[in-house]
């Protein structure tokens, strides 16, 4: 990891490292980064239960997962965890960097946009990164937020699947299935019935439309 370090630091990044997972729950609650990077094989937890507790515990901080499982399933797990990323090993420090820059860039311009969009008495805080729901806060990812965003500036007509990846993501790897898997999470926090959804529609053959 220590490679890490000295390939962000020089793009001005301020890196703080932890030792295994617990600790990096720990600084991450404590001192609030803007992104976090998690290998999936640290000790004490896991990169995938590092994330799931992070989500728990209402992190907004963007997450990028290193692995050298190159299984899909395995990528759309992490995702569905609330990753915003899923870089395989071996990969070059240049291409996290700009793995990195593309994730801070969706949740800078994520906040300049439209900041709230009520409907069907669910507000959606796009500034922050939360759905409030019968009085519940439900935290959103950067990704999920930034599909969100795009769906609704866009209701009531189609946006393909290869716009939104266009969009949101870089890596020429990342497939139309992952927008499937964050639309489907996305439902589950928006929709009263997820698998019968009335706001979130699928636009057959074309990718998904957001209608009030």
């Amino acid at each position: 990891m220590t490679g890490l370090v000295d390939n962000l630091e020089p793009e001005g990044y301020s890196v703080i490292m932890a030792r295994d997972g617990r600790d990096a729950l720990k600084q991450a609650m404590e001192k609030l980064p803007d992104l976090i990077i998690l290998d999936i094989m640290i000790p004490k937890l896991n990169g995938f239960e590092v994330c799931k507790e992070l989500k728990l515990q209402g992190s907004k901080a963007s997450i990028i997962i290193l692995s050298a499982k190159a299984q899909e399933s395995d990528k759309v797990l992490g995702l569905e965890l609330g990753a915003d990323d899923y870089v395989t090993k071996p990969f070059s420090p240049r291409e996290l960097v700009v793995r990195v820059k593309a994730v801070l860039r969706r949740t800078a311009n994520g906040a300049k946009a439209e900041d709230f969009f009520e409907f069907d008495g669910i507000r959606i805080d796009f500034r922050k990164y939360l759905i409030l729901k019968a009085g519940k806060e439900i935290p959103l990812t950067a990704s999920e937020c930034e599909i969100l965003k795009m769906l609704v500036s866009s209701r009531g007509e189609p946006v393909s699947r290869h716009t939104l990846l266009a969009k949101i993501w870089t890596d020429e790897k990342v497939t139309t299935r992952t927008i499937d898997t964050h639309v489907w999470s996305l439902r589950e926090k928006l929709e009263k019935d997820p698998s019968n959804p009335e706001h979130i529609l699928t636009a057959h053959r074309i990718g998904y439309k957001f209608v009030e």
